[in-house]
């Protein structure tokens, strides 16, 4: 592999502020190993890199790499006859009481073993990988015990190794209580959930924290246990709040200053102020909107109006979103949540990265991690607009550069 090289013949989208899409429409780029060492208008191309090793893109579009920033792709089984269920018109929280939703998964995760989860899960990172995304985060969560938790979470590092993509952990013990606890959810947590976090934090498992706070799961009260050992061990915390009913999740996890907060359709102008305040991002996530069929929007209004950096993503999981495509989710958020084109294409660039914390990436300009995307499109708006439809090019992750077969 070159250690450096040109593209030129491009269409920058580089998500820098300023023109729509940050978009250089005769564009050229430097890279050297896995950074940007240069980016802007070809006829400024400095003489510099004329001796570099070139490409010419030919008048595709580059974007930076994409971020699929909130998925559960590790998990054993599926629940198709749940999805069967509410089509014949049980709710989500019906199916839940009932005993299905995200305790149903657990006796298949705990089931599975260490190679059978990475085996399942490889398929729907393959899935993602080939629409231009070379960042995602994987949660815990479908253990409910200390060594499925665990296992999870190894099964999670080991699809990094597997793959060319950046894979972000993500501890979500509190996801469920499981059903040698019921209605001992505070037992599960003192027994369980915050030993668990601890061992997973010693064994180097885990980048940050979540958290289930609705009326099915976790109270506000309950998350905030959680969190108070996330701050001891110094670890980010982000929050799945306010997706069934308004149970407070939002502003607490903005008085903790997550980096997201994640479904938010019951969320206020109140929870979006204290977002704003706190720097924490709005994930927005259409699948298990179009999924569970809900007819809440998110207040992307109040988001707009306050500043909320908005992001997109997946929620790729066996129940409430069995999403495995980046792209059909910006089209879902522009026609569900009314998105423009280019604020789904920011939710899965610069605004998934930072819901991530991963500063180094997510944009196009000067320093940052060489994580593009070269697509077969005219136009930013393509992307968004196509259904069903996977126009990537070529993927660059850390300066590699690999082409689609």
């Amino acid at each position: 592999m070159r250690d450096r090289y040109v593209l030129t013949g491009a269409k920058l989208a580089t998500m820098e502020p300023g023109a729509p899409y940050g978009l250089i429409e005769d564009g050229a780029m430097a890279v050297q190993g896995d950074r940007i060492a240069w980016c802007g208008p070809a006829d400024a191309l400095p003489d510099s890199y004329s001796e570099w090793a070139a490409e010419d893109l030919g008048g595709r579009l580059v974007t930076p790499g994409l971020i699929d920033c909130h998925t559960h792709i590790v998990f054993g089984g599926d629940r198709a006859g749940e999805f069967e269920m509410r089509l014949n018109g049980a709710s989500y929280e019906e199916v839940a009481r009932a005993g299905g939703g995200i305790v149903s998964t657990v006796t298949a995760t705990r089931a599975a073993d260490l190679d059978a989860l990475v085996a399942g899960a490889l398929p729907r990172l393959d899935t993602l990988i080939a629409e231009g995304v070379t960042s995602i985060e994987v949660k815990s969560g479908y253990g409910l015990d200390r060594e499925t938790e665990l296992t999870m979470l190894r099964a999670a590092r080991r699809l990094g190794e597997l793959r060319d993509v950046t894979v972000k952990t993500t501890f979500l013990g509190a996801h469920a209580v499981p059903a040698e606890y019921a209605n001992r959810a505070d037992a599960y947590l003192d027994e369980v959930c915050l030993p668990t976090l601890r061992a997973a934090h010693a064994e180097g498992l885990i980048d940050a924290v979540d958290g289930f706070c609705e009326g099915i799961a976790f109270s506000a009260e309950q998350i905030a246990r959680v969190f108070d050992l996330a701050a001891e061990l110094g670890l980010p915390v982000k929050l799945h709040a306010e997706q069934l009913s308004h149970q407070g999740g939002s502003k607490l996890a903005a008085e903790r200053g997550a980096l997201s907060v994640d479904h938010v359709e019951y969320a206020t102008e109140d929870d979006a102020r204290a977002m704003a305040a706190a720097g924490s991002v709005a994930v927005l996530l259409p699948g298990a909107f179009y999924t569970i069929r809900e007819t809440q929007l998110p207040p992307m209004e109040h988001f707009r109006a306050h500043g909320v950096p908005m992001a997109l993503a997946t929620d790729c999981n066996p129940g409430s979103s069995p999403l495995s495509s980046l792209l059909l989710t910006l089209n879902m958020g522009c026609t569900l949540f009314r998105l423009t084109p280019e604020e789904a294409l920011a939710g899965v660039t610069c605004n998934a990265a930072r819901a991530l914390g991963l500063s180094d990436r997510g944009r196009i300009t000067s320093g940052l991690r060489a994580d593009l995307a070269i697509w077969d499109v005219t136009r930013p708006a393509e992307l968004a607009y196509r259904i069903g439809f996977n126009p990537l090019h070529a993927r660059v992750t850390g300066g590699k550069l690999e082409t689609r077969t």
